[in-house]
């Protein structure tokens, strides 16, 4: 089942005197975050005053949260995100919904083992398969991604030789 809730951030740092909390985004872009009027501490909403950009993080007002001493308990908690508010456009996922999907071959059905872990890696994400012999990488790029299923819980790829080969434990 679909978690409501899903994990955007965290609050790393005040900013200013006057109760500003400084967010790093866990998304696409930093601004994909500023599009919600409501985030989620610890499963409890907080309204969001105003927020913006800057340098690749998100600096906001959050309701309730008036000085730099409010700002500072903040430090270190996790910004949640409620998936309702989002409409993601076709093809695109949120990493949570991967990861625990079965990993097919797209020639064989073969079943390759379950996607553990996406690396949000600079020039693009990377996806860990542990299989049966162990763990693996495969490219999230349009030469080895076949079909994503979210809903019928499957992954199916296409390897190269030496692909699988390639295991670590």
């Amino acid at each position: 089942m679909k978690e409501q809730f899903l994990e955007a951030g965290e609050i790393v740092n005040t900013h200013g005197i006057k109760g500003e909390v400084k967010i790093i985004p866990w998304c696409d872009t930093p601004e994909f975050l500023c599009q919600f009027n409501t985030l989620y501490l610890d499963g409890t909403p907080v309204k969001v005053r105003s927020m913006r950009v800057h340098k690749n993080s998100v600096l906001a007002v959050l309701e309730g949260v008036e000085d730099v001493n409010a700002a500072m308990r903040l430090k270190g908690r996790t910004v949640c995100i409620d998936r309702t508010q989002v409409t993601l456009p076709p093809g695109r996922h949120f990493l949570a919904d991967l990861i625990g999907l079965e990993v097919r071959e797209a020639d064989t059905g073969r079943v390759l083992g379950t996607l553990k872990e996406v690396l949000p890696l600079p020039a693009h994400e990377v996806y860990v398969v542990k299989g049966p012999r162990g763990s693996f990488m495969i490219p999230a790029v349009d030469e080895f991604l076949v079909e994503t299923c979210v809903e019928g819980g499957y992954l199916t790829v296409r390897l190269i030789e030496g692909m699988e080969n390639d295991v670590s434990d």
